[in-house]
C-alpha cells in the first residue's frame, strides 16, 4: 500500500474546513489541519506535509507571512504551497509570487480546480525530489567512461556521455565542461570533484585548472626541460601541462 501524501489545511472557516477534509480524504490523502498563522507554521515543522493550502486572511500571521517564514527552514521550505483568496488585486498576486506561492485557487472555487492543482504540484514536486535524491546520490559515484551525465545546453536539460567530454576547465566558481560536438556547458563544481569522478584510464589532470580526456590528444609537444603543451582534435588552442602535474605526462606518454 502507497503512503498517503500529507495535505496541510491552513483556514478559519470552519464549514470550509470541514468540506475540504471530507473531500481531500476521499481523495485518498491525510489531511492535517491549523486554523490561524502560528499553528500552521509550527504544524508544517511537526507533520512535514506534501502540500500546503493556506488562506491568505488568517488570524496569528496572515498567509504572506506563514510562507515567508516556512521559506525560511530548510525542513519546509520546498513544500510546494497553494494560496486560498477572495483578494483579486494584482499586487496581492505579485506579493505571494515574490515570497515563493506555487498557485492561488480564488474563493469561491471549483473543487477539481483544486484538486488539479494539488495534483499538478505533488507530481511536479516528486520529480524535483527524485532528481535532487539523483544528484546526492551522483555526488561521491566514479564514473564510468560509458556513463552518461545530465547536464544543462542551451537551457535545456539533455544527457551527454562522459566518453565524450574532451576536457575540463575551471572557471570559478564553476567548471566549463567541453565535449566533442562543440557543445559547452557550466557546472557549480570544482576540478578537483571531477578529478575524483572521472575514470583515471581515460582522464588526466594537467594543470590545477584542467582535466583533458586522454583519447583526444592529438600532439603533445615538449616547449622546455620539464614543461609540456597537449593538443587536443578540434581545439585551436593548445592546453598548458603545469610543472606539477608534467610527472604524470612523462610517465604515461614519453
Amino acid at each position: 500500500m502507497k503512503d498517503k501524501k500529507r495535505i496541510l489545511v491552513i483556514e478559519d472557516d470552519p464549514i470550509l474546513i470541514r468540506n475540504l477534509k471530507d473531500i481531500l480524504e476521499e481523495e485518498g490523502y491525510e489531511v492535517h489541519i491549523a486554523v490561524d498563522g502560528e499553528d500552521g507554521i509550527n504544524l508544517a515543522k511537526e507533520a512535514q506535509p506534501n502540500l500546503i493550502i493556506c488562506d491568505i486572511s488568517i488570524p496569528n500571521k496572515d498567509g504572506y507571512e506563514v510562507l515567508k517564514e516556512i521559506s525560511q527552514s530548510d525542513k519546509t521550505k520546498n513544500i510546494p504551497f497553494i494560496f486560498l483568496t477572495a483578494k483579486v488585486e494584482r499586487e496581492d498576486l505579485r506579493k505571494g509570487m515574490q515570497l515563493g506561492a506555487d498557485d492561488y485557487i480564488f474563493k469561491p472555487f471549483d473543487i477539481w480546480d483544486l484538486l488539479n492543482s494539488i495534483k499538478v504540484r505533488l507530481n511536479k514536486f516528486s520529480s524535483l525530489s527524485k532528481i535532487e535524491d539523483q544528484s546526492k546520490s551522483n555526488e561521491n559515484k566514479k564514473y564510468d567512461i560509458n556513463d552518461k551525465i545530465l547536464v544543462s545546453i542551451g537551457g535545456k536539460s539533455q544527457f551527454c556521455f562522459i566518453r565524450d567530454l574532451k576536457y575540463i576547465k575551471a572557471e570559478t566558481p564553476y567548471v566549463k565542461m567541453n565535449f566533442e560536438n562543440g557543445k559547452s556547458v557550466l557546472h557549480r563544481s570544482s576540478v578537483n570533484e571531477w578529478e575524483q569522478k572521472l575514470p583515471e584510464l581515460y582522464f588526466t589532470r594537467i594543470h590545477r585548472s584542467t582535466i583533458i580526456n586522454n583519447e583526444f590528444i592529438s600532439k603533445i609537444e615538449k616547449i622546455s626541460g620539464t614543461s609540456y603543451i597537449i593538443k587536443l582534435k578540434d581545439e585551436p588552442e593548445p592546453l598548458v601541462v603545469s610543472k606539477r602535474y608534467s610527472s604524470k605526462i612523462r610517465e604515461r606518454y614519453t
